[in-house]
C-alpha cells in the first residue's frame, strides 16, 4: 500500500528469519489459514448476507437485488455487480471517498472468482428476455483489515450468496426463492516472500512480500480463476505449489459453508 520503508525491511528479515525455520509469527504452518468464523444472515434487511473473520480480519456482505434490464450481449441471463467499501475504521490507512485502486482490485476478484466459475445460475435470473431481469448486487464492506481482505471478501460473499433470497413477491414477479447455485467456489490467497510461498498472510506478511496470487476452485477441485498482484514474480513452480495449497485449503473452508 506504500513504498517499502527501513522498518519494513528489518520486519521483512525478522519475517524470513522465520520462515527458513518453518515458522510464522502467528505459530502457523507456512500452508495453513487462520481460523474462519462466519455467520450468515448477519444484515436482516439484505436479500442475503454474511459476516465472517479471517484471523483479525473482518468484513461484512450484503446482498441487494432489483429488476432491470439485461446486457445487449446477454439478454436472457441477470446482471451481477460486485462492489467493496474500504472504511477508515477498518484501517487507518483507508479514506472515504470514491473507490481506491485496492478496493477496485478486490471488487474485480471477487467477482471473477464468482463469475468464472458460475457460481450463480444467471439465466435463472431472467424475468422477460431482452426486457427485465434480477439484477443483483454484492456490497462488500472491510471492518477490520490484518491482511488478506482477497479471502475474507470472496468468501464472506459465497456465504451471503448462499443464502440469498430473491425478493419476487416484493417486485410482483410472483413467489420469493432461493437464489439458484450452481457451484461453491472459494478463494484462497499465497503471497512470496523472499523464497518462500505463505498461505493467507496477515497484514505483516502482506507487506513484506513481493507477489501475491489469489486461486479459486470449486467443490471438485477444479481451477476456475486466478490473479496475480505485485511487483514480483512466481516460477512455474511456485505457480502449481499455490494452486495446491489454495485447492487443499478450499476444501477446508467449504466444509465450513
Amino acid at each position: 500500500m506504500s513504498q517499502r520503508s527501513p522498518l519494513s525491511e528489518v520486519k521483512k528479515g525478522h519475517i524470513s528469519t522465520l520462515l527458513s525455520k518453518g515458522k510464522r509469527s502467528d505459530g502457523r504452518n507456512l500452508d495453513e489459514m487462520r481460523p474462519v468464523s462466519i455467520i450468515e444472515g448477519a444484515i436482516e434487511t439484505a436479500e442475503g448476507s454474511a459476516r465472517m473473520k479471517l484471523g483479525n480480519t473482518e468484513v461484512a456482505v450484503g446482498i441487494k437485488m432489483g429488476v432491470g434490464e439485461p446486457f445487449g450481449d446477454t439478454p436472457n441471463k441477470g446482471v451481477l455487480t460486485t462492489n467493496v467499501e474500504l472504511i477508515p475504521m477498518a484501517f487507518e490507512e483507508f479514506e472515504s471517498g470514491p473507490p481506491s485502486p485496492m478496493a477496485i482490485e478486490l471488487s474485480r476478484v471477487v467477482d471473477r472468482g464468482i463469475r468464472e466459475s458460475q457460481m450463480i445460475d444467471l439465466e435463472g435470473l431472467c424475468i422477460e428476455p431482452k426486457k427485465e431481469v434480477w439484477v443483483l448486487y454484492v456490497d462488500i464492506y472491510a471492518l477490520d483489515y490484518d491482511g488478506n481482505l482477497f479471502d475474507a471478501s470472496s468468501i464472506a460473499a459465497v456465504a451471503a450468496l448462499k443464502n440469498t433470497v430473491v425478493p419476487a413477491k416484493r417486485f410482483g414477479k410472483g413467489e420469493d426463492f432461493q437464489l439458484p447455485l450452481r457451484s461453491m467456489p472459494i478463494s484462497c490467497t499465497t503471497v512470496k516472500i523472499g523464497d518462500y510461498l505463505v498461505l493467507d498472510p496477515t497484514l505483516e506478511e502482506d507487506e513484506v512480500s513481493s507477489a501475491r496470487l489469489t486461486v479459486a476452485t470449486d467443490e471438485n477441485g477444479d481451477l476456475r480463476a486466478m490473479q496475480k498482484g505485485g511487483n514480483g514474480f512466481f516460477t512455474y513452480e511456485e505457480v502449481k505449489k499455490a494452486i495446491q495449497m489454495s485447492t487443499e485449503a478450499g476444501k477446508a473452508i467449504r466444509e465450513k459453508l
